[in-house]
Protein backbone atom coordinates (compact mmCIF):
# COMPACT_ATOMS: atom_id res chain seq x y z
CA UNK A 1 0.00 0.00 0.00
CA UNK A 2 2.51 2.74 0.97
CA UNK A 3 4.59 1.76 -2.15
CA UNK A 4 1.55 1.87 -4.51
CA UNK A 5 0.93 5.51 -2.38
CA UNK A 6 4.23 6.80 -2.82
CA UNK A 7 4.50 6.04 -6.51
CA UNK A 8 1.12 8.02 -7.15
CA UNK A 9 2.77 11.00 -4.99
CA UNK A 10 5.62 11.05 -7.41
CA UNK A 11 3.25 10.56 -10.34
CA UNK A 12 1.23 13.98 -9.26
CA UNK A 13 4.57 15.63 -8.54
CA UNK A 14 4.29 16.13 -5.08
CA UNK A 15 7.05 13.47 -4.10
CA UNK A 16 9.14 17.04 -4.32
CA UNK A 17 7.29 18.23 -1.01
CA UNK A 18 9.15 15.50 0.50
CA UNK A 19 12.31 16.49 -0.38
CA UNK A 20 13.27 18.51 2.41
CA UNK A 21 12.81 15.74 4.99
CA UNK A 22 16.72 13.88 5.86
CA UNK A 23 17.57 11.33 3.43
CA UNK A 24 19.68 8.78 4.75
CA UNK A 25 23.74 8.40 3.10
CA UNK A 26 22.83 4.47 1.79
CA UNK A 27 20.13 5.65 -0.32
CA UNK A 28 22.58 6.70 -3.01
CA UNK A 29 23.06 5.34 -6.32
CA UNK A 30 25.98 2.51 -7.68
CA UNK A 31 28.17 3.92 -9.91
CA UNK A 32 30.82 1.39 -12.02
CA UNK A 33 33.80 2.02 -14.24
CA UNK A 34 35.32 -1.20 -16.04
CA UNK A 35 38.15 -1.29 -18.11
CA UNK A 36 40.23 -3.76 -19.77
CA UNK A 37 43.26 -3.52 -21.68
CA UNK A 38 44.17 -6.44 -24.43
CA UNK A 39 45.63 -4.41 -27.93
CA UNK A 40 48.92 -3.22 -25.83
CA UNK A 41 50.93 -1.63 -28.75
CA UNK A 42 54.72 -1.90 -27.57
CA UNK A 43 54.90 -4.60 -25.19
CA UNK A 44 52.70 -8.48 -24.76
CA UNK A 45 49.26 -8.54 -25.79
CA UNK A 46 46.59 -10.00 -23.49
CA UNK A 47 43.66 -12.23 -24.72
CA UNK A 48 41.05 -11.89 -21.83
CA UNK A 49 41.47 -8.65 -20.39
CA UNK A 50 38.63 -7.00 -22.65
CA UNK A 51 36.44 -10.12 -22.19
CA UNK A 52 36.89 -9.61 -18.30
CA UNK A 53 35.66 -6.03 -18.36
CA UNK A 54 32.41 -7.18 -20.33
CA UNK A 55 31.52 -9.97 -17.99
CA UNK A 56 32.14 -7.60 -15.33
CA UNK A 57 29.96 -4.84 -16.53
CA UNK A 58 27.56 -7.32 -16.96
CA UNK A 59 27.43 -8.38 -13.15
CA UNK A 60 27.38 -4.78 -12.31
CA UNK A 61 24.29 -4.07 -14.17
CA UNK A 62 22.76 -6.98 -12.98
CA UNK A 63 23.38 -5.90 -9.15
CA UNK A 64 21.95 -2.39 -10.07
CA UNK A 65 25.02 -0.40 -11.21
CA UNK A 66 25.11 2.09 -13.69
CA UNK A 67 27.95 0.91 -15.72
CA UNK A 68 30.90 2.67 -18.01
CA UNK A 69 32.84 0.09 -20.15
CA UNK A 70 35.98 1.02 -21.43
CA UNK A 71 38.03 -0.91 -23.54
CA UNK A 72 41.88 -0.76 -25.21
CA UNK A 73 42.33 2.64 -23.64
CA UNK A 74 45.11 4.88 -24.63
CA UNK A 75 46.76 7.47 -21.91
CA UNK A 76 44.51 10.26 -23.03
CA UNK A 77 41.53 7.75 -23.33
CA UNK A 78 42.17 6.22 -19.94
CA UNK A 79 42.76 9.89 -18.31
CA UNK A 80 39.27 11.09 -20.21
CA UNK A 81 37.30 8.04 -18.99
CA UNK A 82 38.62 8.82 -15.44
CA UNK A 83 37.31 12.36 -15.91
CA UNK A 84 33.52 10.94 -16.97
CA UNK A 85 33.85 8.68 -14.06
CA UNK A 86 34.56 11.36 -11.73
CA UNK A 87 31.30 13.07 -13.41
CA UNK A 88 28.66 10.73 -12.52
CA UNK A 89 30.01 10.23 -8.83
CA UNK A 90 27.80 12.27 -6.30
CA UNK A 91 28.19 12.26 -2.23
CA UNK A 92 27.33 9.67 -0.68
CA UNK A 93 27.54 6.96 -4.08
CA UNK A 94 28.85 3.71 -4.40
CA UNK A 95 31.71 3.85 -6.23
CA UNK A 96 33.25 0.61 -8.09
CA UNK A 97 36.30 0.66 -10.23
CA UNK A 98 37.52 -2.81 -12.15
CA UNK A 99 40.63 -2.71 -14.19
CA UNK A 100 41.56 -5.70 -16.17
CA UNK A 101 45.48 -5.56 -18.09
CA UNK A 102 48.66 -4.69 -17.28
CA UNK A 103 49.63 -3.63 -14.01
CA UNK A 104 52.95 -2.72 -13.14
CA UNK A 105 54.56 -1.70 -9.29
CA UNK A 106 57.45 0.77 -8.86
CA UNK A 107 58.74 1.56 -5.51
CA UNK A 108 56.02 0.13 -3.34
CA UNK A 109 53.09 2.27 -5.65
CA UNK A 110 51.01 0.85 -8.50
CA UNK A 111 50.50 1.43 -12.41
CA UNK A 112 47.64 0.66 -14.66
CA UNK A 113 49.53 1.24 -18.06
CA UNK A 114 47.36 2.14 -20.93
CA UNK A 115 47.83 -0.07 -24.51
CA UNK A 116 50.35 3.27 -25.78
CA UNK A 117 52.71 2.08 -22.88
CA UNK A 118 56.30 2.84 -24.27
CA UNK A 119 58.45 -0.50 -23.95
CA UNK A 120 61.36 0.91 -21.33
CA UNK A 121 64.55 -0.85 -20.33
CA UNK A 122 66.10 -0.51 -16.89
CA UNK A 123 66.50 3.00 -16.18
CA UNK A 124 63.30 4.42 -17.30
CA UNK A 125 61.19 4.08 -14.36
CA UNK A 126 59.96 7.11 -14.48
CA UNK A 127 59.03 6.76 -18.51
CA UNK A 128 56.87 3.67 -17.21
CA UNK A 129 55.27 6.67 -14.72
CA UNK A 130 54.60 9.12 -16.65
CA UNK A 131 52.78 7.22 -18.90
CA UNK A 132 51.10 5.23 -16.49
CA UNK A 133 47.75 5.82 -14.32
CA UNK A 134 48.53 5.66 -10.45
CA UNK A 135 46.32 3.46 -8.96
CA UNK A 136 46.57 5.32 -5.42
CA UNK A 137 45.13 8.64 -7.24
CA UNK A 138 42.47 6.64 -8.24
CA UNK A 139 41.68 5.76 -4.67
CA UNK A 140 42.19 9.80 -3.88
CA UNK A 141 39.68 10.97 -6.83
CA UNK A 142 36.78 8.84 -5.27
CA UNK A 143 37.86 10.17 -2.12
CA UNK A 144 37.46 13.90 -3.65
CA UNK A 145 34.03 12.87 -4.91
CA UNK A 146 32.92 11.77 -1.16
CA UNK A 147 32.00 8.44 -2.28
CA UNK A 148 30.45 6.17 0.41
CA UNK A 149 31.56 3.14 -0.71
CA UNK A 150 34.71 2.96 -2.84
CA UNK A 151 35.75 -0.56 -4.63
CA UNK A 152 38.68 -1.37 -6.26
CA UNK A 153 39.25 -4.65 -8.09
CA UNK A 154 42.68 -5.67 -10.03
CA UNK A 155 43.08 -8.43 -12.54
CA UNK A 156 46.60 -7.44 -13.29
CA UNK A 157 49.23 -9.46 -11.39
CA UNK A 158 50.63 -10.55 -14.44
CA UNK A 159 54.14 -11.52 -15.76
CA UNK A 160 56.52 -8.20 -16.14
CA UNK A 161 55.83 -6.69 -19.63
CA UNK A 162 58.59 -4.79 -19.82
CA UNK A 163 61.10 -7.89 -19.74
CA UNK A 164 63.16 -8.94 -23.03
CA UNK A 165 65.68 -11.15 -23.96
CA UNK A 166 69.00 -9.26 -24.35
CA UNK A 167 68.02 -6.71 -22.09
CA UNK A 168 67.98 -4.98 -18.49
CA UNK A 169 64.37 -5.18 -17.39
CA UNK A 170 62.62 -1.76 -15.79
CA UNK A 171 63.08 -2.06 -12.30
CA UNK A 172 59.59 -3.48 -10.73
CA UNK A 173 56.95 -6.00 -10.31
CA UNK A 174 55.01 -7.25 -12.59
CA UNK A 175 52.40 -8.01 -10.27
CA UNK A 176 51.03 -5.12 -7.93
CA UNK A 177 51.95 -3.83 -4.68
CA UNK A 178 50.05 -4.52 -1.14
CA UNK A 179 47.52 -1.51 -0.85
CA UNK A 180 47.61 -1.59 2.75
CA UNK A 181 47.29 2.61 3.57
CA UNK A 182 43.77 2.75 2.38
CA UNK A 183 41.56 5.85 3.78
CA UNK A 184 38.04 4.52 5.58
CA UNK A 185 35.38 3.16 3.16
CA UNK A 186 37.37 1.86 0.97
CA UNK A 187 37.50 -2.04 -0.11
CA UNK A 188 40.20 -3.49 -2.50
CA UNK A 189 40.42 -6.47 -4.50
CA UNK A 190 43.88 -8.64 -6.02
CA UNK A 191 43.70 -11.13 -8.34
CA UNK A 192 46.77 -12.55 -6.91
CA UNK A 193 48.99 -12.29 -3.81
CA UNK A 194 52.60 -10.63 -3.54
CA UNK A 195 55.06 -11.76 -5.95
CA UNK A 196 52.17 -13.97 -7.90
CA UNK A 197 50.97 -14.48 -11.00
CA UNK A 198 47.08 -14.42 -12.01
CA UNK A 199 46.13 -17.13 -14.33
CA UNK A 200 44.42 -16.22 -17.59
CA UNK A 201 43.57 -20.10 -17.88
CA UNK A 202 44.14 -23.71 -16.35
CA UNK A 203 45.07 -25.29 -19.30
CA UNK A 204 45.32 -25.50 -23.18
CA UNK A 205 41.79 -27.21 -22.90
CA UNK A 206 40.05 -24.25 -20.97
CA UNK A 207 38.07 -22.32 -23.07
CA UNK A 208 36.56 -19.98 -20.90
CA UNK A 209 36.80 -16.41 -21.97
CA UNK A 210 37.93 -15.23 -18.45
CA UNK A 211 40.23 -15.09 -16.66
CA UNK A 212 40.39 -17.44 -13.37
CA UNK A 213 39.86 -14.65 -11.02
CA UNK A 214 37.15 -12.23 -12.68
CA UNK A 215 35.28 -15.76 -13.39
CA UNK A 216 35.29 -16.60 -9.87
CA UNK A 217 34.94 -13.26 -8.75
CA UNK A 218 31.82 -12.08 -11.14
CA UNK A 219 29.69 -15.32 -10.21
CA UNK A 220 30.29 -14.40 -5.96
CA UNK A 221 29.53 -10.86 -6.26
CA UNK A 222 25.79 -12.55 -7.63
CA UNK A 223 25.63 -14.57 -4.86
CA UNK A 224 22.55 -13.29 -2.65
CA UNK A 225 23.15 -12.23 1.26
CA UNK A 226 26.96 -12.29 1.14
CA UNK A 227 29.12 -9.26 2.29
CA UNK A 228 31.95 -7.91 0.48
CA UNK A 229 34.28 -9.69 2.92
CA UNK A 230 32.85 -13.36 2.36
CA UNK A 231 32.71 -12.82 -1.81
CA UNK A 232 36.31 -12.26 -1.55
CA UNK A 233 37.31 -14.96 0.84
CA UNK A 234 35.16 -17.14 -1.06
CA UNK A 235 36.49 -16.20 -4.46
CA UNK A 236 40.16 -16.41 -2.54
CA UNK A 237 39.76 -19.89 -1.43
CA UNK A 238 38.11 -20.84 -4.69
CA UNK A 239 40.48 -19.88 -7.22
CA UNK A 240 43.37 -20.98 -4.85
CA UNK A 241 41.90 -24.56 -4.90
CA UNK A 242 41.71 -24.17 -8.84
CA UNK A 243 45.13 -22.80 -9.23
CA UNK A 244 46.48 -25.51 -6.98
CA UNK A 245 45.13 -28.03 -9.52
CA UNK A 246 47.51 -27.05 -12.23
CA UNK A 247 50.32 -26.48 -9.99
CA UNK A 248 50.38 -23.25 -9.43
CA UNK A 249 50.08 -20.60 -6.18
CA UNK A 250 47.59 -17.66 -6.68
CA UNK A 251 46.09 -16.36 -3.44
CA UNK A 252 44.05 -13.29 -4.49
CA UNK A 253 44.44 -10.69 -1.34
CA UNK A 254 42.15 -8.03 -0.26
CA UNK A 255 42.35 -4.66 1.77
CA UNK A 256 38.85 -3.91 4.24
CA UNK A 257 38.63 -0.43 5.68
CA UNK A 258 34.76 -0.66 5.61
CA UNK A 259 32.75 0.45 8.44
CA UNK A 260 29.89 -1.34 7.67
CA UNK A 261 29.10 -4.81 5.85
CA UNK A 262 28.38 -3.66 2.45
CA UNK A 263 26.32 -6.67 0.50
CA UNK A 264 25.72 -5.42 -3.12
CA UNK A 265 23.36 -8.75 -3.67
CA UNK A 266 20.83 -8.81 -1.45
CA UNK A 267 20.29 -8.76 2.03
CA UNK A 268 22.08 -10.62 4.87
CA UNK A 269 20.79 -14.62 5.41
CA UNK A 270 19.51 -14.07 8.78
CA UNK A 271 17.72 -10.96 7.71
CA UNK A 272 14.42 -13.25 6.92
CA UNK A 273 14.36 -14.65 10.35
CA UNK A 274 15.41 -11.36 11.89
CA UNK A 275 12.53 -9.70 10.29
CA UNK A 276 10.08 -12.41 11.64
CA UNK A 277 10.29 -11.03 15.21
CA UNK A 278 8.72 -8.08 16.22
CA UNK A 279 11.39 -7.25 18.47
CA UNK A 280 14.24 -7.48 16.62
CA UNK A 281 15.76 -4.50 14.85
CA UNK A 282 15.62 -2.93 11.05
CA UNK A 283 17.06 -5.19 8.16
CA UNK A 284 19.91 -4.77 6.99
CA UNK A 285 20.51 -2.31 4.31
CA UNK A 286 21.94 -2.69 1.38
CA UNK A 287 24.84 -0.35 0.48
CA UNK A 288 23.63 2.66 -1.73
CA UNK A 289 20.27 1.16 -2.54
CA UNK A 290 17.42 3.89 -1.97
CA UNK A 291 14.72 2.89 0.83
CA UNK A 292 11.52 1.46 -0.51
CA UNK A 293 9.52 3.04 1.82
CA UNK A 294 7.61 6.40 2.33
CA UNK A 295 10.35 8.98 3.59
CA UNK A 296 8.89 10.61 7.05
CA UNK A 297 10.10 13.47 9.17
CA UNK A 298 13.10 12.19 11.70
CA UNK A 299 11.96 11.88 15.21
CA UNK A 300 14.05 12.43 18.09
CA UNK A 301 15.23 9.24 18.63
CA UNK A 302 17.53 7.67 21.34
CA UNK A 303 17.56 3.84 20.46
CA UNK A 304 21.21 2.83 18.85
CA UNK A 305 22.67 -0.60 18.01
CA UNK A 306 25.53 -1.24 20.04
CA UNK A 307 28.73 -2.60 19.02
CA UNK A 308 30.62 -5.27 20.14
CA UNK A 309 34.47 -6.37 20.59
CA UNK A 310 35.89 -9.86 20.99
CA UNK A 311 39.28 -10.71 22.71
CA UNK A 312 40.17 -14.37 23.42
CA UNK A 313 42.64 -15.18 26.64
CA UNK A 314 43.11 -18.20 28.43
CA UNK A 315 40.25 -18.42 30.31
CA UNK A 316 37.99 -17.79 27.40
CA UNK A 317 36.09 -14.72 25.52
CA UNK A 318 35.50 -10.73 26.80
CA UNK A 319 33.13 -9.15 25.15
CA UNK A 320 32.71 -5.62 25.71
CA UNK A 321 29.95 -3.72 24.18
CA UNK A 322 29.97 0.05 23.56
CA UNK A 323 26.53 2.21 23.34
CA UNK A 324 25.70 6.05 21.84
CA UNK A 325 23.29 6.32 24.46
CA UNK A 326 23.27 6.67 28.33
CA UNK A 327 22.29 3.58 29.52
CA UNK A 328 21.41 2.36 33.22
CA UNK A 329 21.51 -1.00 32.63
CA UNK A 330 22.29 -3.88 30.11
CA UNK A 331 21.28 -7.33 29.80
CA UNK A 332 22.35 -10.10 27.29
CA UNK A 333 21.99 -13.33 25.75
CA UNK A 334 22.41 -16.30 23.04
CA UNK A 335 19.70 -15.96 20.94
CA UNK A 336 16.88 -18.14 21.54
CA UNK A 337 18.78 -19.54 24.75
CA UNK A 338 17.18 -18.78 28.21
CA UNK A 339 16.33 -15.48 29.97
CA UNK A 340 18.04 -12.13 29.49
CA UNK A 341 20.84 -11.64 32.12
CA UNK A 342 21.92 -8.43 33.95
CA UNK A 343 25.38 -7.30 33.23
CA UNK A 344 25.83 -5.62 36.83
CA UNK A 345 27.25 -2.71 37.33
CA UNK A 346 31.39 -1.38 38.11
CA UNK A 347 32.51 0.84 40.92
CA UNK A 348 32.42 4.38 38.51
CA UNK A 349 29.65 7.08 37.96
CA UNK A 350 28.32 7.65 34.61
CA UNK A 351 28.66 11.69 34.70
CA UNK A 352 25.76 11.43 32.01
CA UNK A 353 23.78 9.59 34.17
CA UNK A 354 24.72 10.48 37.42
CA UNK A 355 24.62 6.61 38.31
CA UNK A 356 26.33 3.49 38.66
CA UNK A 357 27.77 2.57 35.39
CA UNK A 358 26.82 -0.36 34.04
CA UNK A 359 29.33 -3.28 33.29
CA UNK A 360 30.25 -3.09 29.59
CA UNK A 361 31.64 -6.72 29.28
CA UNK A 362 30.55 -10.26 29.54
CA UNK A 363 32.56 -13.09 29.57
CA UNK A 364 31.91 -16.56 27.55
CA UNK A 365 33.75 -20.02 27.82
CA UNK A 366 36.56 -20.58 25.74
CA UNK A 367 34.63 -23.51 23.59
CA UNK A 368 31.67 -21.28 23.19
CA UNK A 369 30.59 -22.18 19.87
CA UNK A 370 29.47 -19.69 17.24
CA UNK A 371 26.20 -17.65 17.06
CA UNK A 372 23.87 -14.65 18.05
CA UNK A 373 24.52 -12.65 21.51
CA UNK A 374 21.25 -10.76 21.70
CA UNK A 375 21.51 -7.29 24.16
CA UNK A 376 19.53 -4.93 25.85
CA UNK A 377 19.88 -1.93 27.35
CA UNK A 378 17.93 0.36 29.74
CA UNK A 379 17.87 3.95 28.84
CA UNK A 380 17.80 7.32 30.74
CA UNK A 381 14.09 7.54 30.97
CA UNK A 382 13.64 3.53 31.73
CA UNK A 383 12.42 2.35 28.48
CA UNK A 384 14.24 -1.09 27.77
CA UNK A 385 15.51 -1.13 24.20
CA UNK A 386 16.54 -4.04 22.12
CA UNK A 387 17.16 -6.86 21.46
CA UNK A 388 19.82 -6.16 19.20
CA UNK A 389 21.57 -8.75 17.63
CA UNK A 390 25.31 -8.89 17.44
CA UNK A 391 27.01 -11.64 15.59
CA UNK A 392 29.97 -13.90 17.30
CA UNK A 393 32.34 -15.74 14.41
CA UNK A 394 34.65 -17.22 17.55
CA UNK A 395 37.75 -18.18 14.43
CA UNK A 396 36.65 -14.87 12.74
CA UNK A 397 36.79 -13.12 16.01
CA UNK A 398 40.21 -14.49 17.02
CA UNK A 399 41.94 -13.70 13.84
CA UNK A 400 40.41 -9.96 13.97
CA UNK A 401 41.61 -9.37 17.40
CA UNK A 402 45.32 -10.95 17.37
CA UNK A 403 45.89 -9.24 13.71
CA UNK A 404 45.33 -5.82 15.73
CA UNK A 405 47.84 -7.31 18.41
CA UNK A 406 50.43 -8.19 16.20
CA UNK A 407 49.59 -4.37 14.33
CA UNK A 408 50.02 -2.49 17.65
CA UNK A 409 53.42 -4.69 18.62
CA UNK A 410 55.13 -5.09 15.53
CA UNK A 411 58.70 -3.71 17.22
CA UNK A 412 58.16 -7.20 18.90
CA UNK A 413 57.95 -9.44 16.28
CA UNK A 414 61.61 -10.79 16.66
CA UNK A 415 63.83 -10.41 19.21
CA UNK A 416 67.81 -10.93 19.02
CA UNK A 417 70.07 -12.89 21.97
CA UNK A 418 73.18 -13.82 22.36
CA UNK A 419 73.90 -17.74 23.17
CA UNK A 420 76.36 -20.00 21.96
CA UNK A 421 76.16 -17.84 18.90
CA UNK A 422 73.65 -15.48 17.68
CA UNK A 423 70.01 -16.03 18.01
CA UNK A 424 66.72 -14.46 16.80
CA UNK A 425 63.36 -15.27 18.67
CA UNK A 426 59.78 -14.90 17.28
CA UNK A 427 57.67 -16.38 20.17
CA UNK A 428 55.83 -13.48 19.98
CA UNK A 429 54.65 -14.45 16.08
CA UNK A 430 54.52 -17.89 17.63
CA UNK A 431 51.48 -16.52 20.33
CA UNK A 432 49.87 -14.94 17.81
CA UNK A 433 49.76 -17.39 14.79
CA UNK A 434 46.61 -17.75 13.95
CA UNK A 435 45.71 -14.51 12.91
CA UNK A 436 49.23 -15.36 10.17
CA UNK A 437 49.19 -17.59 6.79
CA UNK A 438 52.92 -16.81 5.83
CA UNK A 439 55.90 -15.33 8.04
CA UNK A 440 58.98 -14.41 5.27
CA UNK A 441 62.07 -13.43 6.71
CA UNK A 442 65.72 -11.99 4.88
CA UNK A 443 68.37 -12.08 6.46
CA UNK A 444 70.72 -8.96 5.88
CA UNK A 445 68.47 -8.16 2.69
CA UNK A 446 65.21 -5.83 2.85
CA UNK A 447 63.44 -8.07 0.66
CA UNK A 448 61.85 -11.14 2.92
CA UNK A 449 62.76 -14.34 0.73
CA UNK A 450 62.59 -17.29 3.20
CA UNK A 451 59.21 -18.81 4.70
CA UNK A 452 59.43 -19.29 8.72
CA UNK A 453 57.75 -21.97 9.69
CA UNK A 454 54.89 -21.84 12.63
CA UNK A 455 52.98 -24.12 14.61
CA UNK A 456 49.64 -25.16 13.79
CA UNK A 457 46.77 -22.85 14.98
CA UNK A 458 44.56 -24.58 17.56
CA UNK A 459 41.51 -22.67 18.11
CA UNK A 460 40.86 -24.61 21.39
CA UNK A 461 43.65 -22.72 22.71
CA UNK A 462 45.30 -20.32 20.49
CA UNK A 463 47.93 -18.65 22.30
CA UNK A 464 49.54 -21.89 23.81
CA UNK A 465 52.91 -22.00 23.25
CA UNK A 466 54.14 -25.87 24.66
CA UNK A 467 56.62 -28.61 24.98
CA UNK A 468 58.84 -29.17 21.31
CA UNK A 469 57.32 -25.97 19.58
CA UNK A 470 60.34 -24.19 17.90
CA UNK A 471 60.79 -20.38 19.00
CA UNK A 472 64.07 -19.46 17.71
CA UNK A 473 66.47 -20.28 14.77
CA UNK A 474 70.44 -19.67 14.48
CA UNK A 475 71.74 -16.78 12.59
CA UNK A 476 75.71 -16.74 11.04
CA UNK A 477 77.26 -14.90 14.07
CA UNK A 478 78.04 -11.48 11.58
CA UNK A 479 73.67 -11.13 10.70
CA UNK A 480 73.46 -7.42 10.93
CA UNK A 481 69.74 -6.75 10.70
CA UNK A 482 66.51 -9.00 9.59
CA UNK A 483 63.45 -7.91 7.49
CA UNK A 484 60.14 -9.74 8.04
CA UNK A 485 56.90 -9.94 6.30
CA UNK A 486 53.50 -11.14 7.30
CA UNK A 487 50.65 -12.41 4.85
CA UNK A 488 47.28 -12.56 7.34
CA UNK A 489 44.53 -15.02 6.99
CA UNK A 490 42.62 -12.93 5.02
CA UNK A 491 45.31 -12.50 2.61
CA UNK A 492 46.38 -9.16 3.30
CA UNK A 493 49.96 -8.59 3.54
CA UNK A 494 52.11 -5.92 6.43
CA UNK A 495 54.23 -3.47 5.73
CA UNK A 496 57.88 -5.16 5.53
CA UNK A 497 59.87 -4.61 9.19
CA UNK A 498 63.45 -4.24 9.75
CA UNK A 499 64.98 -5.61 12.96
CA UNK A 500 68.63 -4.59 13.48
CA UNK A 501 70.86 -7.93 15.53
CA UNK A 502 72.50 -4.34 17.48
CA UNK A 503 69.00 -3.87 19.66
CA UNK A 504 69.60 -7.82 21.23
CA UNK A 505 68.31 -8.57 24.17
CA UNK A 506 70.93 -9.31 26.88
CA UNK A 507 68.65 -11.83 28.59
Amino acid sequence: MTRRLFRLLAALGLAASLSGFALPAYAAKRVALVVGNNDYRNVPKLLKAVNDARTMGDTLKQLGFSVMVAENQSRQQFSETLLAFDRAIEPGDTAFFFYAGHGFEIAGQNYLLPTDVPAAIEGQEELVRDASILADRIVERLQNKKARTSILVFDACRNNPFERSGTRAVAGGGGLAPMTQLPEGVFSVFSAGPRQTALDRLSNDDTNPNSVFTRTFAKELLQPGENLVQVAQRTRRLVSEMADTVKHRQVPVYFDQMVDDVFLSGLAKDTATAAARPADPPPQKLAALPPVSVPRVPKEETTNAPIASFSRHNGGWSVVFSFADPTIGISWRMAGNGDFRETGFIDTLDPRTRKRMPNPSIELPPDAVAGTIEVRYVDQSGDIQGPFPIRFDPEAALIRDQRKILDMTATSWLSFRQFNGLLVYYSHLVSYRCAIREVRIGIDTAVPDKVLKLPACDLRDPSAITAGMLLYEKLPPATQFMSVELTYRDGSVSEVKSFRTANRSNN
